[in-house]
């Protein structure tokens, strides 16, 4: 009998998909980690433990798996992420709020001074600050879920900004994983920027390609992070200076500095130049050593920043506008340049203002290629004794716009002659006058009368309105409005809303008109129709009010929360006399001023026609409460009389931040008067209305967390 032949071992069974798909899920996530860690010791800490060739394996593994299992590319992006066609608003959970300016060793003694008097400090008393230098770059917010990087944006307006997630990853100094010990919500904040020998190569490439160069490394940079396509971003060398932080489940550290190093910690890049300082002398030493090392750092810089170092002290400060107490930026000296000035041109602004613009011999002036500078207004002109033809001396600090120093006097021309401003509106011809105001004193702006028949005035402000810290539509800029408001297509903001169903009933499509198409004309109508719902404040800065910029329409926004209770408010402020007047007057910040702009403004029939016809386009969204929880919150609180255990302001700060609405007068309307020793006649008008007062010591039991 014949034995059968041994069987040779079986191959292994092949995996099934589920199987295959959950190894290299593995694989992926162990590949991605390996990777990150490497892009730190590379990026952050200059010290890589593997060749270049070793590190592109590692990355041709993981785009093989991707490009097998294509669900593993969305866990985790890398450079080359299609385009998107346009960016997202991100809206900031905490505001990205501006810093406030000082120019002088005066100023910086007095910044600390304020601090001091607010916290109410002697001047023994120990504070620590940290200085570090103002990088010239765009700053940009990194949120972090679990680790993971999920989103990134723009500052914008501060309070909502672009979605450049897909960009920020191609940067190779941002982690895309955080460490264990990273908050689980972790939004970390800082500058990208471009260093001044990357800026110089990427001139040299715009060039051989026959493409215009790039004015300074700030707006290379800016433009290099606002590319639809991400991997044009990839192929600029941007860089990132972490500095603070938005929402934090939890704080790594107690003061800025401990901070900033937990930053460190965590893999990110922070600037070698922070320092503690303990004193306003200490701050002006670093400052002036800071000033000497500029010239011979890789990267622009055009200050130095002070921050309070304890985060309790920080929160305790607040802010004022929109810029911490606790902060503020120590510029450094203009730069200036000698031009001609060629011509004297006059714009009309939305509220019918003459502005003067200097028209320059194109000069070159830290970096920047300038052409016009503002001329303020024609006293201004006139106590310069500016002439066309002259030389002139102008001076740009950062990003301010560019200003007319004065003449050169020895270089005038002979024949040069003063300037005689115009009294008719170069837009429609009507009058131009300056206003007398109640004291008698003459308005430093002539403006146009021609009010609602000036097209000057119309077309400025349909850009106001939809202008970046207004409605922000894209698409609709200073070129498409004034091309629309010339055809009569818009000529009101609710024009803009209506636009697509009436291009829908028209004979001339928009999309047959030169410069358009299909996929713009869809854009527009998109993008128009993204903001029919917009943030309260925003609406009320969009309406273009006499006095009422984004601080005050911030403050109103606040007050009366919604559009409506606004309205009906102002509509009865038009009596002087009345208590509608009186609650616009004492909302603080605000005064008569504003409060007289505002109640004019809702009193005019034809503004009311306008604000009818673009609300039933769009909707003014309530303003957010803050601290809604706060046994305070949605109260309107009057401070009267010494308070001995925190200054007025900080008392004011604090309210503001749990929510209440803090005014400068008593009415029908106040729910709580704080009242201290010395008060008097606030004190008597809250007793006559029978409003609760209580102490200092009881306000600070029921605001206690």
């Amino acid at each position: 009998m014949t034995k059968a032949p041994a069987s040779s071992p079986k191959a292994p069974r092949p995996l099934s998909a589920r199987a295959r798909a959950k190894d290299a899920r593995t694989e992926h996530a162990r590949l991605a980690a390996e990777i990150a860690e490497h892009d730190i010791l590379y990026h952050q800490q200059d010290r890589p433990i593997i060749s270049d060739a070793a590190y592109d394996e590692l990355r041709r593994r993981l785009e093989a798996l991707e490009t097998e299992f294509p669900d593993l590319a969305a866990a985790e992006a890398h450079v080359g992420a299609a385009p998107s066609e346009k960016f997202a608003k991100v809206r900031h959970v905490v505001p990205m709020l501006s810093l406030g300016n000082i120019f002088s060793a005066e100023e910086a003694v007095e910044f600390v001074a304020r601090v001091r008097r607010f916290l109410g400090l002697g001047a023994d008393a120990p504070l620590a600050f940290t200085a570090e230098p103002k990088i010239d770059g765009l700053s940009c917010s990194l949120r972090y879920v679990k680790g993971e990087l999920v989103q990134a944006a723009t500052r914008g307006d501060g309070y909502e900004g672009e979605d450049v997630t897909a960009n920020v990853r191609t940067i190779g100094e941002i982690p895309h994983r955080l460490p264990r010990a990273a908050p689980e919500i972790c939004e970390i904040r800082g500058e990208i920027y471009m260093t001044k020998d990357d800026f110089a190569r990427l001139n040299e490439r715009q060039l051989e390609v026959g493409k215009a160069p790039f004015a300074n490394p700030r707006n290379s940079a800016a433009g290099s992070l606002r590319q639809l396509d991400s991997t044009i971003t990839a192929q600029r060398q941007l860089h990132f200076f972490a500095y603070a932080w938005g929402e934090m489940s939890e704080m790594p550290a107690a003061t800025q500095s401990g901070m900033v190093q937990a930053f460190r910690d965590f893999g990110f890049k922070v600037n070698p130049l922070m320092a503690l300082c303990h004193s306003d002398e200490a701050l002006l030493e670093h400052w002036k050593l800071i000033e000497q090392k500029r010239a011979t750092l890789g990267y622009d810089i055009d200050g130095v920043v002070y921050k309070v170092d304890d985060l309790d002290l920080q929160r305790r400060l607040g802010f004022v506008s929109r810029a911490p107490r606790w902060a503020t930026a120590h510029k450094f000296p203009a730069e200036k340049a000698t031009t001609i000035l060629r011509d004297i041109e006059i714009q009309v602004g939305r509220t019918g203002a003459l502005t003067p613009v200097a028209r320059l011999e194109p000069v070159t002036v830290g970096g920047v290629v300038v052409t016009n500078a503002t001329l303020h207004n024609e006293d201004e002109i006139a106590r310069k004794d500016l002439r066309i033809g002259d030389s002139v001396t102008i001076q740009r600090a950062g990003d301010v716009i560019p200003q007319v120093l004065g003449p050169v006097l020895e270089r005038r021309p002979k024949d040069a002659r003063p300037y005689v401003f115009p009294d008719q509106c170069p837009a429609c011809g009507s009058a131009a006058v300056r206003e007398i105001d109640a004291k008698g004193e003459i308005d430093a702006v002539r403006r146009c009368t021609g009010g609602l028949v000036c097209p000057a005035q119309s077309i400025e402000r349909l850009k106001h309105f939809c202008s970046r810290n207004a409605f922000d539509i894209e698409g609709l800029g200073d070129k498409q409005i004034e091309m629309f408001h010339k055809d009569g297509l818009v000529m009101t903001p609710a024009d803009i809303f209506t636009l697509e169903a009436r291009d829908k009933r028209a004979l001339k499509k928009l999309k047959d008109r030169d410069g358009f198409g299909s996929t713009s004309v869809k854009k527009l109508f998109d993008a128009i129709n993204e903001r029919r719902k917009v943030p309260l404040n925003r609406f009320i800065f969009a309406l273009g009010i006499r006095h009422v910029g984004e601080t005050n329409a911030r403050r109103l926004a606040r007050h009366f929360h919604t559009f409506d209770a606004l309205r009906a408010v102002a509509r009865a402020a038009g009596d002087d006399a009345s208590e509608a007047r009186a609650e616009l007057n004492g909302i603080e910040g605000v005064g008569d001023v504003v409060a007289e702009a505002v109640a004019d403004f809702f009193v005019e029939q034809h503004n009311e026609k306008a604000l009818d016809s673009l609300l039933a386009e769009v909707t003014p969204e309530p303003m957010e409460r803050i601290q809604s929880s706060s046994p305070v919150s949605g109260k309107t609180v009057v401070f009267t009389g010494a308070l001995e255990r925190m200054t007025r302001e900080e008392a004011k700060a604090q309210a503001e931040r749990l929510g209440a609405k803090v005014s400068g007068s008593v009415s029908k309307k106040t729910d709580l008067v704080v009242a201290g020793p010395g008060a008097g006649g606030k004190l008597a008008k809250a007793t006559e209305f029978g409003i609760e007062v209580i102490s200092e010591d009881e306000w600070l039991a029921r605001t206690a967390n």
